[in-house]
């Protein structure tokens, strides 16, 4: 039990870290309300650009545990980009009656299906903010850190029809725990299914066939929160989906990190991956470059690569001007990895009394009702 326990010393300590530097709203989001039946429970927050021109893209950003919507955008920046860039900014915002750790319960069947909770209440936000404010339905794009980024993975499963794209930091795969004890274990990388599994479980999802929604996946190398190999389990999962073979197409050093691509049929940049060396878990920014990116503090951190630019970037937001602003650094990597075939994690068998000591502990650690 000793890296359950781990893991909710960590959870416990950055629920502390976060309350100590969590800022109210500073005025850039403005709560939207009456969007729907919001079975959920979710707040919605929004930020649009002033003199915003009709048919702008909309962004969907899902903070972290810990964190509010405020917190989030003043860490990474996306209402700052989007003023210079002209698209809108949507906040779901968690409230702590749903989850006294203010994450999205990306692990509760009842919250993360399509047509149900939280998941239902997201796509709600979205049509109701899109037939507000005249944006482009054909240009919805989703992210989102840690829990959000697991949640992120939900709404492309279930809801792959509504977004033009999609980029989990530091998540997990969709539907891989029905249960708190479950999504602990799963953060550790212990008892997930393999990859042919992962695919018929996303397959489910919605009767939907395509065109699939792009998708990036940014991940710490040094993620002690949610650990490293659950960003390649996303991406088994959304090549078993998509019909992407194992291989990606190439390999990169981009500003000292390694970004692999995936090319689906017709050519394009289907899905890539960021492994962010040396980072912990928190959503990649650039602060000390040129214009800044951001704001360093807990779950933000400086790793020396803009992701809300560069995830931006990969979306087509940016103007001509603004990409070429600050270039990354991008070195060939001449043998792309050939990803080893990883076997199926087989299940631990369930011990009398385990769900009891789990539970006893995530309540000790204010992580449970």
């Amino acid at each position: 039990m000793r890296g359950l326990h781990d893991t909710v010393a960590r959870l416990s300590t950055l629920r502390r870290e976060a309350a100590q530097g969590s800022p109210a709203n500073d005025g850039r989001l403005a709560d939207i309300g009456g969007f729907g039946s919001n079975p959920g429970k979710l707040r919605g927050l929004l930020h649009v650009p002033e003199g915003l021109e009709p048919g702008a893209a909309l962004v969907v950003v899902l903070h972290g545990c810990t964190q509010t919507a405020a917190l989030y955008d003043r860490g990474a920046g996306w209402s700052e980009l989007a003023d210079r860039q002209g698209f809108a900014v949507l906040y779901p915002e968690q409230a702590r009656a749903n989850n006294s750790n203010l994450c999205f319960n990306w692990f509760a069947p009842r919250d993360a299906r399509r047509g149900k909770g939280e998941a239902l209440s997201i796509r709600q936000m979205i049509t109701a903010t899109v037939a507000a404010h005249g944006l482009d339905a054909a240009r919805v794009y989703v992210t989102g850190l840690s829990a959000g980024g697991a949640m992120t993975a939900v709404m492309l499963a279930t809801y792959p029809e509504v977004f033009a794209g999609g980029a989990v930091i530091a998540g997990l795969p969709f539907a891989t725990a029905n249960s708190v004890p479950e999504a602990l274990e799963r953060m550790r990388g212990s008892g997930g299914p393999g990859e042919q599994r992962l695919a018929e479980i996303a397959a489910d999802a919605s009767r939907y066939a395509g065109p699939w929604p792009t998708l990036a996946v940014w991940h710490g190398t040094a993620d002690h929160v949610v650990v490293p190999s659950n960003a390649d389990d996303i991406v088994a999962q959304w090549r078993g989906l998509t019909g992407i073979g194992e291989a990606p197409a190439k390999e990169q050093a981009v500003n000292g990190h390694v970004r692999r691509v995936w090319l689906d049929g017709a050519g394009r940049e289907a899905i890539e991956q960021y492994v962010i060396a040396g980072t912990g878990h928190g959503v990649p920014l650039d602060t000390r470059g040129k214009g800044g990116c951001g704001e360093a503090g807990p779950h933000m951190l400086e790793a020396g690569i803009c992701s809300t630019r560069t995830i931006a970037r990969s979306w087509e937001l940016l103007t001509e001007r603004e990409a070429k602003a600050e270039p990354d650094r991008v070195t060939r990597i001449d043998a792309p990895r050939q990803a080893a075939a990883r076997p199926s994690i087989a299940r631990p068998n369930a011990r009398p009394g385990v769900a009891e000591v789990i539970d006893n502990a995530l309540r000790a650690a204010g992580l449970m009702r």
